[in-house]
């Protein structure tokens, strides 16, 4: 089921993702060469505590960490843990928050140090395609609308999506209906209406879109261990368009 959300709903939504846009940004600062991803873990306890809020990931059908840490082939659910990041890689940052009943979703991927061409091509067009997929979030457009820009552009820059894994509706619980996938799938394809709020998450990789789960349960890596990249944002369908929630102004 599609539940709509009231102005007042969504503006309970825009407060938790607004937090979850500004410690998506504190992370964004602190990843650099030389770091343990750990670190992260504790700046989000740290902030969650600070501002009076929960991750809603940490417990999440198990899942032990407060956000996600994805690094390189690792696609999604990467865990905090000892690792050190190193020049050339790239470090995909998730978290979701929740507060008064409220969730935020959102993520990005930066590049640490010196990469190829084609790896920063990788992040650049994973990014563009979030905003291509945006675009699309429209009321009287349809959810495959979404997806074709997605995967039309990731195909086009010579790369793939992700198919096991897609974004979702989001705000009154971390996942909701509908499945948006990054690809034109077979399932129903909604039309989209004011008051839905959306997590547009394309998941692109370099090579193969084939991936497997490690050893702890939850990490997905891709199976040729080619690299991925991954952007999210929270996104409010209104009457004017698409709004995206999970912004921090700075």
């Amino acid at each position: 089921m599609i539940y709509l959300k009231s102005p007042s709903e969504i503006d309970g939504i825009r407060e938790i993702n607004k937090l979850g846009a500004e410690l998506l940004y504190l992370c964004y600062e602190k990843i650099q060469d030389g770091i343990i991803t750990k670190e992260l873990e504790d700046l989000t306890q740290q902030y969650c505590i600070k501002n009076g809020i929960v991750s809603s990931f940490k417990g999440y059908k198990g899942f032990p960490h407060s956000l996600c840490v994805s690094v390189n082939e690792e696609v999604i659910h990467g865990f905090p843990s000892k690792r050190v990041i190193q020049s050339g890689d790239i470090v995909s940052v998730d978290v979701g928050l929740q507060k008064n009943g409220y969730y935020s979703d959102a993520a990005f991927t930066k590049i640490v140090g010196k990469i190829s061409k084609r790896t920063k091509e990788l992040v650049t067009a994973t990014k563009d395609c979030l905003y291509k997929g945006i675009e699309k979030a429209v009321p009287g457009n349809r959810l495959y609308d979404i997806s074709r820009a997605i995967q039309s552009h990731a195909e086009f820059m010579g790369f793939d999506v992700i198919r096991e894994y897609v974004g979702h509706g989001v705000g009154l619980a971390l996942h909701e209906d509908p499945k948006i996938p990054n690809y034109v799938s077979h399932g129903i394809n909604w039309i989209l209406k004011p008051g839905m709020v959306i997590a547009i998450e394309p998941l692109v990789v370099e090579g193969s879109y084939e991936v497997y789960v490690a050893k702890n349960n939850w990490t997905v890596i891709t199976k040729d261990h080619k690299l991925s990249a991954h952007f999210e944002h929270s996104v409010a369908i209104t009457k004017d368009g698409p709004e995206i929630l999970s912004v921090f102004e700075k």
